[in-house]
Parts: C-alpha cells; sequence; structure tokens
C-alpha cells in the first residue's frame, strides 16, 4: 500500500511533465493550437489534472484523519492493540520529473 502511494506519485509527475511537454509544443505550432481537436484534447487534460489533484487532495484528507485517530485516545489503544499501520501522504516526485520529448508528426 505504501509503495502504491509513491508509485501514483511518480505516475503523476510523469504525466505533468508530458503535458507541460506537449503545451509546449502547441506554443510552437500556431496551427496545431487553433485546431479543434487539440483545444478539445487541451480541455480533456486540464480536467484530468484537475481530478487527480482533487484525488489526491482527498487521499491526503483520509490520511490525516486516520493518522489523528492512530495516534488520539481512546482508538490509539484499539489501534496498538491491532497493530495498524501508518499510511504515507501521497506527495509527487518532483525530482523525478524531467524533460519528454513528443513528437506530433
Amino acid at each position: 500500500p505504501e509503495t502504491a502511494a509513491v508509485d501514483h506519485g511518480s505516475a503523476e509527475s510523469n504525466l505533468t511533465g508530458a503535458l507541460r511537454s506537449l503545451f509546449a509544443v502547441a506554443e510552437a505550432y500556431p496551427e496545431l493550437k487553433a485546431a479543434e481537436s487539440f483545444r478539445s484534447l487541451q480541455a480533456q487534460l486540464a480536467t484530468t489534472e484537475d481530478r487527480i489533484a482533487y484525488a489526491r487532495a482527498y487521499y491526503n484528507a483520509l490520511v490525516t484523519e486516520y493518522e489523528t485517530a492512530r495516534h488520539t485516545i481512546p482508538t490509539n489503544v484499539v489501534a496498538s492493540a491491532f497493530r495498524f499501520p501508518g499510511r504515507p501522504f501521497f506527495e509527487a516526485d518532483v525530482a523525478s520529473r524531467g524533460t519528454i520529448a513528443v513528437d506530433l508528426r
């Protein structure tokens, strides 16, 4: 479970890097930027990024609630008796972001 959050963070970083590269390419090619299908793609990608950000915030809120319950009396007694594990926050790994080549030919 902990590595799943890290793997998803890495995937999110890669997606964000790819989107930035895609939009940079679009800036260099005005005819591509003017195409209706590309504008539709940009809108869909922006919506996807918003959904990912919302899901990350929701997950982190649940982790905060869980960790608070794990460390607060009387629930900490049950949590320690059953050895409930801690959960990491979902954080995108900024260091894993790199330049991604986008070829739209």
